[in-house]
């Protein structure tokens, strides 16, 4: 198969490369790029006015699969990701049974190869059934090709056996991809604490539940020299240990979700209103639970905080942190439903609209975060498409502008706060070891 690329701004990062040219593709690998190719393409696509770069990579997704494929399944999830840009993500470890043992590691590995569009990288949980008590077989995930350990959704809250974890991860070459939250001190909270949402009458999670974690778990990685990825990060306190770290030269990179950045705690409220009186008496609904998950929406003074560590380049990656949930279960209270959204689908127009637009990236700086920097810190081979490289490739219109509508989602869940949301920035085209994957059918608004 032989695919021509014509005259899109080429922005791949690894190169530091932002011109106008054409992308030869042939055989699943990026040929040649210049002006006047010469070549008789099978496919031919006109990329004008929009950006080609490096596909995205997503180093926090929750397939679901096995054991909760109601919500989402390695193909549905697979073609959420195509739709939105990625062609490789990261697939959490809590499902059922849980990731913690090879089988089940091999098990999502060759069913995505048969169903999914895009790659899907497993890792591996850090304890047995994540129950905090034994460690995992690190090894043998590691010998079944993991490339990540995570005890996403909770933390190892004993630190003894969280530090002979890292060892191990160092031993094998792994990130430790750390969820930071003090179940000590969460106490039944289900958003922020802050004034706000004292006055819907919700119990309030505390900046203090993700930034101790966060400070020990920086420390153990210093005492150790694991690499640790700290996820979807939302406090200012966050920023400033992640720039502290770095200054100490530790192995530390951190991700920040487009929710984290572009809504805070006071959306809550804006959003109660749209609940309707059937609903509300029916659940007893004091607020939309599209807008609960776990870290809660922060303050406003947290979202400019996260907002400038992306631009100084404190905060590495843009993560979506996708989290599938039924209609049936985000139906229901606030402190009865489960926390998260959906995130694969959006990630990309919200990252444009509220960072590129807004003044804190660049379209070089957004490639950075979505593609280059989470494969340095998996330490594979993409994220790059110069010549000779993988053709796994986006092809982002930033011209579009229009509404974010969930029902027009590939993913099995839609629940999503941004539905109605203007945005501008589409994705065009995904490609996949030289495949077209997705394509945007739908004429420019």
């Amino acid at each position: 198969m032989v695919i021509l690329i014509q005259n899109g701004t080429v922005i791949n990062p690894a190169s530091k490369m932002q011109e106008e040219t054409d992308v030869l593709i042939e055989n699943g690998i990026v040929k040649e790029m210049g002006s006047a190719i010469a070549a008789k393409p099978d496919h031919l696509i006109d990329a004008k006015g929009c950006y080609v770069m490096p596909g995205f990579i997503d180093l926090h997704v929750h397939l679901r699969d096995p054991g909760y494929e109601h919500k989402e399944t390695i193909e549905t999830g697979c073609r959420a990701a195509a739709r939105g840009g990625y062609t490789t993500i990261v697939a959490m470890p809590n499902t059922k049974p849980v990731v913690d043992n090879a089988d089940v590691v091999n098990y999502v590995h060759n069913k995505a190869k048969m169903v999914g569009a895009v790659n899907v990288m497993q890792a591996g949980a850090v304890t047995k059934g994540q129950q905090g008590k034994e460690l995992s077989d690190i090894e043998k995930m590691a010998d079944a090709g993991i490339k990540a350990i995570s005890e996403d959704g909770k933390s190892v809250m004993d630190s003894g056996l969280y530090r002979e974890a890292m060892q191990l991860a160092v031993k094998r070459d792994l990130v430790v991809l750390a969820h930071c939250e003090d179940i000590n001190l969460v106490d039944g909270g289900v958003v922020n604490a802050d004034a706000r949402t004292e006055e819907l009458g919700l119990k309030g999670i505390s900046n203090a539940v993700e930034d101790v974690i966060i400070a020990r778990d920086i420390l153990l990685s210093g005492e150790t020299g694991a690499k640790l990825h700290l996820c979807h990060c939302s406090t200012s306190g966050s920023v400033k240990m992640v720039a502290a770290a770095k200054e100490k030269g530790n192995l530390v990179t951190a991700e920040v979700c487009p929710h984290h950045f572009t809504l805070t705690s006071d959306d809550i409220k804006a959003v109660e209103a749209s609940i309707d009186q059937e609903t509300r008496l029916r659940v007893d609904a004091k607020a939309d639970t599209n807008y609960k998950m776990n870290p809660p929406l922060r303050t406003m003074a947290d979202v400019q905080a996260l907002k400038e560590g992306l631009r100084d380049n404190i905060m590495d990656v843009i993560a979506t942190d996708h989290a599938p949930h039924t209609l049936v279960e985000k139906t229901t209270s606030m402190e009865k439903a489960p926390f998260g959204i959906v995130g694969l689908e959006t990630a990309a127009c919200l990252a444009y609209t509220e960072l590129v637009l807004g003044g804190y990236l660049t379209p070089m700086q957004m490639a950075e975060k979505m593609s280059y920097n989470p494969a340095n810190i998996l330490g594979i081979d993409k994220g790059d498409i110069s010549p000779g490289k993988t053709a796994d490739i986006v092809i982002f219109d930033p011209n579009v502008t229009y509404q974010i509508d969930k029902n027009k989602f590939a993913g099995k869940s839609k629940n999503t706060p941004f539905d109605g949301r203007t945005v501008t920035g589409k994705v065009k085209y995904t490609l996949v070891n030289g495949k077209v994957v997705y394509e945007d059918r739908e004429e420019r608004a």
